[in-house]
């Protein structure tokens, strides 16, 4: 399922560290963050750090959908939980929680993306790392800067920039 990645140095501040997004555009926006929050805290292998306000933001690529309520989290994860738990884990909360696909970057109860594992940068058909929110949507770089997180974005700005900005 998932190929070989590459670690762009890994500082200690980054070890065992994973920042996530979390969404919702339809019904009981907060409702729908708290519940994915509440399920991420039950896990043994999951410690939330921190994680900053709730914002909402109009959509972005598919704009003919209501708005989202957006909260980045940043989680520390226990070494022995793999890259493909971790995925997995979050699927089966979005699921749990109701989510359904319903058209590309369409409506959702629920979304949780990874925004970055460790200091992995990999592409697979199932994951992209780090996540192209970080440098396509605005509300991801605010949150973070807000919640004092300022080296993330720029540890990855070489590989963002190359396949973000070319």
């Amino acid at each position: 399922m998932f190929g070989l990645s590459n670690k762009v140095s890994l500082p200690v501040k980054f070890e065992n560290i994973a920042y996530l997004s979390l969404g919702s555009n339809i019904g009981a926006r907060e409702h729908f963050l708290e519940q994915a929050l509440f399920e991420i805290q039950r896990l043994p292998e999951i410690q939330i750090l921190s994680s900053s306000r709730v914002l909402e933001t109009a959509p972005l690529e598919n704009v003919n959908q209501s708005a989202f309520l957006n909260q980045i989290v940043k989680i520390h994860v226990s070494p022995s939980f793999t890259l493909p738990n971790l995925l997995e884990t979050f699927q089966a909360i979005e699921t749990k929680l109701g989510r359904q696909h319903r058209a590309w970057k369409g409506p959702r109860e629920i979304d949780i993306d990874i925004l970055s594992y460790e200091c992995i940068v990999m592409e697979t058909a199932f994951l992209t790392l780090p996540h192209h929110s970080l440098v396509t949507r605005p509300f991801v770089k605010q949150l973070l800067e807000e919640m004092g997180e300022t080296e993330l974005i720029p540890h990855f700005q070489e590989t963002l920039n190359e396949k973000y900005n070319s």
